[in-house]
């Protein structure tokens, strides 16, 4: 990363950026020098006073004008990147387990790689950049990844809504090393076969492994019924802990023959597992069985703010016909991952579908994604997967 220019915020607009928020908003600029910075160019930037306040990069056609990449004074432009990869790989080894080897690497604004996301499965690299400032350090990101990581294969999925917001067209294929279109990686100790081709995000739900560890442990002699269940994680987890049936419902065949799959890898006959193409409201109104433990994990359903509204109803509604078919004493766990539909919100939705369902629970836990997800503390807007653990109270 080399420096370009310099942003100037206006008097007052700098409290966000001291407290740690990364993002820069395009109202909060008095102005650049030069005026004629390009997209993904490399800044100082700097308060009112002309104090230097952190570098980073600009994007004069986006709301976020600047994505931060360091605060203060302390960061090298050009040692940027290596040592945000080195500190990544670092925190790692310390909080991933030996009975899993994928995970992700780097949680963009988290690991303080503004637009980079990297993701692990094994010997297998997945990355995305997402914004103009991290599509400008690709050659930076890809040239680190090769000597702090040594991959057999560097896959690119840079696809997206924020891609399109920031004016580049999706990109994908391979990058580095020998194609590879699917991997079995281990999670938690279960193996688990990847689409690195055409899966949801890199392939994986990787930001879940937690949570389905929690899954593993509650599901033993239980019913378990996974709604939205992707390639059966959840699925997976439930049958390792010891549950008596399991149902996995999802409107892909794509991914109900990849959980079936999955069951297969880990030794299950397919009998041990119902998998049911279905939408998850057509499914919960209809379904007669009872349940003791159901997960809810839909896909975004706020994908802007203008659909802030309309997913809250949906999250209702999903929420109060989960809790129909749960089983007294059962526990449901559920999901948001809508950036734009999270923490509180999520959880007056999951009350007003606790007061229509006519039931009363308990809340065990707030959920989230794995420590291998970080978050700036500064920067509540990076945090996007919001869960609730829920018990029966009968």
């Amino acid at each position: 990363m080399t420096i370009a220019g310099r942003v100037f915020l206006k008097k007052g607009r700098d409290g966000p950026v001291r407290g740690g928020n990364p993002w820069i908003f395009s109202q909060a600029i008095a102005r650049v020098e030069p005026p004629s910075l390009a997209a993904g160019d490399g800044v100082e930037i700097r308060d009112a006073g002309a104090n230097l306040l952190g570098v980073g990069y600009y994007n004069p056609n986006t709301t976020i004008a600047v994505r931060l990449l360091g605060f203060g004074a302390g960061l090298v432009p050009e040692q940027i990147v290596e040592r945000r990869l080195s500190d990544a790989m670092r925190l790692r080894s310390q909080i991933i387990g030996a009975d899993t080897n994928c995970y992700r690497l780097v949680n963009g604004d988290g690991d303080g790689l503004s637009g980079a996301v990297i993701d692990r499965y094994g010997d297998v690299v997945v990355i995305q950049f997402l914004t103009s400032g991290a599509d400008r350090m690709r050659s930076e990101i890809l040239s680190a990844l090769e000597r702090v990581v040594a991959p057999r294969a560097i896959i690119e999925r840079s696809q997206g809504a924020v891609r399109r917001q920031e004016g580049l067209p999706d990109r994908a294929g391979l990058l580095a090393g020998e194609l590879v279109a699917e991997t079995v990686v281990m999670e938690n100790g279960i193996k688990v076969a990847v689409d690195l081709e055409q899966g949801q995000k890199t392939g994986y739900f990787l930001d879940q492994r937690k949570n389905r560890l929690t899954v593993r442990r509650l599901a033993q002699n239980a019913r378990v019924l996974d709604i939205c269940c992707y390639t059966g994680g959840f699925l997976l987890a439930a049958l390792a802990g010891g549950a008596t049936s399991a149902v996995g419902v999802d409107t892909s065949a794509r991914a109900l023959g990849w959980a079936r799959r999955n069951l297969e890898l880990n030794g299950y006959q397919t009998s041990a597992c119902a998998l049911v193409r279905a939408p998850a409201a057509r499914y919960l109104a209809a379904a007669s069985e009872r349940f003791d433990l159901v997960v809810l994990d839909p896909p975004p359903l706020a994908r802007s703010m203008k659909d802030a509204a309309h997913a809250g109803r949906l999250y209702v509604e999903l929420n109060m016909l989960a809790m129909r078919v749960l089983a007294p004493g059962g526990h449901l766990m559920t999901f948001s991952c809508s950036a734009h539909f999270r923490g509180e919100d999520f959880i007056r939705a999951v009350c007003t579908a606790q007061s229509r369902a006519q039931r009363h629970f308990r809340m065990l836990a707030r959920l989230g994604p794995g420590p291998d997800h970080p978050v700036l503390l500064g920067h509540p807007e990076g945090e996007y997967l919001t869960g609730l653990l829920l018990a029966d109270l009968g």
